[in-house]
């Protein structure tokens, strides 16, 4: 391994400006940039569109940028790894290199975008990333089970590395303004969006939780118990927080693939607007990357994944209501 002093430093930079750089030293320089970002599962459309904004919009994202990418990724559910060769083909012209493995990723990038569609593979796929001591996001759903969500926790305390985890609807217009206290404070909420269901998955960890995302975003933590409704084209989730304030999701699987909600809050009733992409959502993933702060209370998702288990369990059981310490206290 080369020792470089400042001389070769700035002799080096010199001719990476000249065009005229050796590899070695472009290498150099470019692990110390910091901003390298690696992908783990090639099997969603966010990777894609993750990559694709970081790359074509350089100066917001300061340069951050996807550099290399492990395809897999989801393994067993076939509307996901149907996905994979094209998105590989697809993400190599955003100057995207493919490797074969989450051990080669790790030593060629300093941050990770665990993108696996698949969330009973996230504890597994995050344990390799801790132990490098690489902050990472990780994608909806953080897992496929409270208890592997808590898990993912404890390692990230164990290792000293942070993550963060969240629906990109978390983001959606309205909300932040909402959690900002805008409008004061939160009296309830009304949240909607569509909820595709995947044997693979408790239900709305496959795709309601979008909804169950706002919810939880406009209504903090606190949810005690809650009931649902199931028939085969919607779901009714009804959260009760333990100061008497109700929250509640309508997931659909007919009809308009919506996204959307009403915010009951003490100055006014704020209907969220519209979903605009994800660049707010990589904002703070960014700006995490440089900080290794998260934009909010972690302790959100975990209570994420408890109320859906807790909602599964309903489901089984006629709609009775369930305590989320049934699913907390193993």
């Amino acid at each position: 391994m080369i020792n470089y002093t400042r001389r070769d430093f700035i002799g080096a930079s010199a001719l990476a400006l000249g065009g005229l750089i050796s590899n070695e030293a472009f290498a150099f320089l470019s692990s110390n940039n910091k901003k390298r970002i690696g992908i783990i599962g090639l099997d969603t459309s966010h990777s894609l569109a993750f990559t694709k904004t970081l790359f074509q919009e350089s100066e917001r994202f300061r340069g951050f940028k996807v550099v290399a990418a492990y395809p897999f990724g989801t393994k067993t559910i076939p509307s996901a790894t149907s996905r994979i060769p094209q998105y590989t083909t697809d993400i190599k012209q955003y100057d995207v290199e493919i490797v074969d493995s989450i051990k080669s990723l790790l030593k060629k990038v300093d941050f990770i975008l665990l993108e696996t569609n698949d969330g009973r593979l996230h504890l597994e796929q995050a344990r390799e990333v801790f132990k490098a001591k690489k902050p990472l996001f990780i994608d909806k759903p953080l897992a496929a089970s409270y208890r592997d969500a808590a898990e993912i926790f404890a390692l990230s305390k164990k290792y000293n590395v942070p993550f963060f985890s969240t629906s990109s609807l978390r983001y959606i217009e309205g909300l932040q303004d909402v959690i900002a206290g805008k409008y004061g404070k939160v009296l309830g909420a009304d949240v909607y969006s569509p909820a595709a269901i995947d044997p693979s998955h408790p239900d709305f960890f496959w795709y309601g939780i979008h909804a169950v995302e706002m919810l939880f975003a406009a209504m903090g933590l606190g949810c005690q118990s809650v009931s649902r409704t199931h028939t085969q084209d919607a779901d009714i989730l009804v959260g009760v927080w333990n100061d008497g304030r109700i929250g509640t999701v309508r997931g659909t699987r007919s009809g308009q693939a919506e996204f959307g909600g009403v915010i009951h809050c003490e100055k006014a009733t704020v209907k969220l607007g519209k979903f605009e992409g994800y660049s707010l959502l990589l904002d703070e993933i960014v700006k995490f990357f440089d900080t290794k702060n998260i934009p909010f209370d972690g302790q959100e998702t975990l209570e994420i994944c408890a109320f859906i288990e807790a909602a599964d369990l309903s489901k089984a059981n006629s709609g009775q209501k369930i305590n989320l310490a049934a699913v907390t206290n193993f």
